[in-house]
């Protein structure tokens, strides 16, 4: 029997990274894929199979899966949808321009990718798609709009798609990870210096402490776990006979899914806000 087959986006780091090499030595064909060919000449060089797939770049996702398909001989076991940036700024900061950018890789390209690679998955009779979603799928958080918007959209489309599967063996599973660590802090950090116009911002003295204090951090956040947290859930969406639909990593998220569904607007609002006003 062939290995299991698997293909991942986002592989340049983090958590795609971490998922990429333990799922090889667990025996899977890994497709560790990233937005830049230099990242993936390097995980060449350290024995992945790599190739380029930017989520932006419509072109890159149909040769991603012909390259797959090619290798394989027209087959994909699993699908990772990983790969994802934020742009953190207040609601009327956010440019129209900026709000299209995330949407186009966070959302849009994540549809693309799975309808090109569900045809092989129907043929061949099964396949698992697990999307990485976040504990802000289930609760808003300020400044967060953008990042909000795409992956309560992405838990809506899943949902959707386990409906319209239900009955086959294909699989769409959401992950829904809290604080990792990760280089995610320091994109979302440069993307908000390229999008956002923050020293003319109503909210300009609050960024300018928030960028003190992300220039200032040495250590990692309350709660915060590695990415190798999100590969265990990841395994087990993989390799169970019955996954779940959804699996919770860190405790923020397990907080919030509670909260989400036993708290009133009002209450959950004031958490949020760190107890702060009404």
């Amino acid at each position: 029997m062939p290995p299991k087959s698997i293909l991942i986006t986002g592989c340049s780091s983090g958590i795609g990274l971490d998922a990429a090499k333990t799922l090889q030595t667990r025996g899977w064909r890994v497709f560790a894929t990233c937005r830049a060919e230099a990242d993936c000449k390097r995980l060449r060089d350290e024995g992945l199979e790599s190739f380029r797939l930017d989520y932006d770049d419509a072109d890159s996702l149909k040769a991603a899966v012909a390259e797959v398909a090619a290798r394989t001989g027209g087959t994909l076991d699993a699908l990772f949808n990983n790969g994802a940036f934020a742009i953190p700024c207040a609601y009327e900061d956010l440019t129209r321009d900026a709000f299209r950018a995330i949407l186009e890789t966070n959302l849009i390209g994540y549809h693309d990718l799975t309808s090109r690679v569900l045809p092989m998955m129907r043929a061949q009779g099964h396949g698992r798609i697990v999307n990485n979603s976040s504990v802000l799928g289930m609760v808003g958080y300020r400044w967060r709009t953008a990042y909000v918007a795409t992956k309560f959209a992405l838990e809506g489309i899943t949902d959707v798609l386990r409906l319209e599967l239900r009955g086959t063996a294909i699989h769409p599973i959401l992950i829904a990870p809290g604080p990792i660590t990760t280089k995610f802090r320091d994109n979302s950090a440069l993307r908000f210096k390229r999008w956002v116009k923050w020293e003319s911002s109503a909210h300009r003295a609050q960024y300018a402490e928030v960028l003190a204090r992300f220039e200032a951090s040495t250590g990692p956040d309350r709660f915060e776990l590695p990415a190798s947290a999100v590969t265990n859930k990841l395994i087990h969406a993989l390799e169970s006979p019955r996954p779940k639909a959804r699996y919770y990593v860190t405790v923020p998220t397990h907080i919030m899914g509670i909260a989400r569904r036993v708290l009133p607007v009002r209450a959950l609002d004031w958490v949020l806000a760190g107890g702060k006003g009404r």
